[in-house]
């Protein structure tokens, strides 16, 4: 299955539960990076190599994909964005490179790899939305937020919620407002901010979110 994570506003989590999904999925999984913080958040040093957007930028074949891949565990692959050093996107993305970038993820896929796609707080482009099997949007129960999803173009199949005390709106008024049903809930647990700060992530995905995760992963 390819599943494309993305939040209609930064600072939604998008980056640790798409993490979390992937090192959660229980048998060979795919990260891509389209944000640029995977790499940090995995505690994985940053690559030599090129990324996904230089990929996308350039005229490489399409099977160069594979050589830009690196492990993150046993069973979790990453392929990062590699902008690490904070040069902002150059200039727009040819729609063909994004059809052959949709057709390598669809081969992953096929070969029973689970994608699972880091999209970060823009919209994602229309191209990635059909090749994903599922479109699950991550936000926080925030007016702000809300806002901004629902005034989006893109509309998800699927809504994880990452739930903060004190918030006056539950799941079933999220999910009245997106149109789109609530898969998960997610705790906002100190856990999962020391096990990002301290790289291990990847090695000792917190129990809370592994398991609330658990059956969207699978």
């Amino acid at each position: 299955m390819v599943t494309l994570c993305w939040a209609a506003k930064g600072g939604s989590g998008t980056t640790v539960v798409t993490a979390a999904l992937a090192l959660g999925f229980g048998r060979h999984s795919l990260l891509v990076d389209l944000d640029g913080e995977l790499p940090a958040v995995l505690g994985l040093p940053d690559s030599d190599r090129p990324g996904i957007d230089d990929w996308l930028r350039s005229d490489a074949h399409v099977d160069q994909l594979d050589e830009l891949v690196v492990d993150a565990d046993a069973t979790t692959s990453l392929l990062p964005l590699r902008r690490s050093d904070g040069v902002p996107a150059r200039s727009p993305i040819d729609d063909t490179r994004w059809s052959e970038f949709a057709h390598w993820l669809r081969r992953q896929h096929d070969d029973g790899i689970g994608v699972f796609i880091d999209g970060g707080s823009t919209a994602p482009h229309e191209i990635l939305l059909a090749a994903a099997d599922r479109a699950l949007l991550v936000t926080r129960p925030c007016y702000l937020s809300l806002r901004r999803a629902r005034g989006s173009s893109v509309q998800p199949t699927g809504v994880i919620l990452v739930d903060e005390p004190g918030r006056q709106m539950g799941s079933r008024e999220v999910e009245r407002c997106l149109g789109a049903p609530v898969v998960a809930t997610v705790s906002v647990d100190p856990a999962i901010a020391r096990a990002v700060d301290a790289g291990l992530l990847a090695a000792r995905l917190p129990w809370a979110i592994g398991r609330e995760l658990r059956k969207v992963a699978a």
